[in-house]
């Protein structure tokens, strides 16, 4: 039997019905109960928080209007630019899960339809209710955990994006006393066409890339010589060696670097006292610019060496000892076989490791932080001083300077360089994981 021309468009004309009005399209297939649920809460969502939906959107536009000012010797509250950002984003994401919905709807209204196209029924309500209870559980477990991410991670990160847009900064521009405005890409015109900015920026930045390059080569090497002595035939009470190698690794490494300032200290540090008791100079560990950074390269070895000698030696135990006896038949030399045998089967297995040790060298703070606070002070650089990386201005910058718009636009630089890395590391790890399976 051959439908006719109008009974093929049941499904086009229930999205139509649906797109004017949330539901309609629901009754005109038949679904009376779903279509008058779907009408009523969006009707009663739409009418109760269209005021607050409009106040929310043009404070996000504006940023507030009225600062707040003294009258008569009275504080006469103004708006505050920076809650009225964040109450704007709130109502901007509940705007778009509302059309989120009526998209649904949409759809729903075009299946349904479809079904009556097809010469069927479309399914009641308790139908519907049961094949969405097999159809759409998981993402209904999911939605809490979605909810969740939502309002703690995705608005705090949108937040911190729209920060970089604003003049949100000490003096001038700190609610309630003043207001903010939007000044769109000033912040990153400021931070690469203003000299100061520019030179704090970039020779931190340069800094940055040294300090997480150097940290992770001389930790693998470090950790490459002492698990390759630890697995030398010769060597006895192996694991009474591994234990005293691992201890740094177990103390918490807050207190270590607590310890290690104190040790350094240039005024009564002991290990200052002992070199001028053996008659040298004083070593400036902390206070010269280029010792301070040789002192963090020296410190990191201390807390992350341990990790990479367990690591390796694991690696060092499962090589193939054929490999090595042929190259002895060959008469290689123990160069060699470090060479051409050793470090690539180490590099190997150990490339993901390597790739997020300098991912998370690169964002160190506490180390920088606790050791040195970005000391010593550096008369070029903006509110940084000569050992900070660009984490430890970043939290300088807000917590002591209350400069946010310049924080977040370096934020947003730093998730862009790691963003970049990161897509590289995947790269890295997938054609290891392909190369393994081949």
């Amino acid at each position: 039997m051959h439908l006719n021309r109008h009974e093929r468009r049941h499904g086009i004309l229930a999205a139509i019905f649906s797109a004017v009005c949330i539901g309609l399209g629901q009754l005109y297939n038949k679904q009376y109960v779903k279509g008058l649920i779907w009408m009523t809460c969006s009707q009663l969502f739409f009418w109760s928080y269209y005021p607050y939906a409009y106040k929310g959107i043009t404070g996000l536009l504006t940023l507030g209007d009225v600062p707040t000012r003294i009258i008569n010797g009275k504080v006469v509250q103004g708006d505050h630019s920076i809650f009225m950002l964040i109450h704007g984003l709130i109502t901007l994401i509940i705007i778009l899960l509302f059309l989120g919905m009526y998209v649904m709807n949409i759809y729903d209204a075009y299946k349904n339809g479809s079904i009556r196209d097809e010469g069927g029924q479309a399914p009641g309500f308790m139908a519907s209710i049961k094949n969405a209870k097999f159809r759409n559980l998981p993402y209904l477990l999911l939605l809490p955990a979605a909810v969740l991410v939502l309002f703690v991670t995705v608005i705090p990160l949108v937040f911190n994006v729209l920060i970089a847009f604003t003049n949100y900064s000490a003096p001038d521009h700190i609610p309630d006393r003043s207001l903010v405005d939007w000044t769109g890409f000033a912040s990153f015109f400021e931070l690469f066409t203003q000299k100061a900015w520019r030179t704090t920026f970039m020779g931190i930045a340069i800094w940055n890339l040294i300090w997480a390059v150097a940290s992770t080569l001389t930790v693998f090497i470090a950790g490459l010589m002492l698990a390759m002595m630890l697995n030398h035939p010769r060597v006895k009470l192996k694991k009474f060696w591994r234990t005293v190698f691992i201890l740094p690794w177990a103390v918490p490494q807050f207190i270590s670097i607590l310890v290690f300032r104190v040790l350094l200290n240039g005024t009564f540090g002991p290990v200052n006292d002992l070199i001028v008791k053996m008659g040298f100079s004083p070593v400036p560990w902390l206070s010269d610019p280029t010792m301070a950074k040789i002192t963090i390269i020296l410190v990191n070895l201390w807390f992350s060496t341990p990790f990479l000698m367990a690591l390796m030696s694991g690696v060092l135990t499962t090589m193939p000892r054929d490999l090595y006896e042929a190259a002895d038949v060959d008469g290689a030399s123990s160069r060699h076989k470090l060479r051409k045998i050793t470090l690539p089967l180490v590099l190997s297995a150990t490339a993901p490791i390597l790739i997020m040790q300098f991912a998370f060298n690169f964002n160190n703070f506490n180390l920088i932080y606790l050791l040195t606070d970005g000391n010593p002070n550096n008369a070029d650089y903006f509110y940084a001083g000569s050992t900070d990386i660009l984490i430890s201005w970043i939290f300088k910058m807000t917590l002591n300077q209350s400069q946010f718009n310049m924080a977040s636009a370096v934020s947003i630089i730093m998730f862009v360089m790691i963003a970049v890395f990161s897509l590289w590391n995947y790269k890295q790890m997938k054609s290891n994981q392909e190369e393994d399976w081949s």
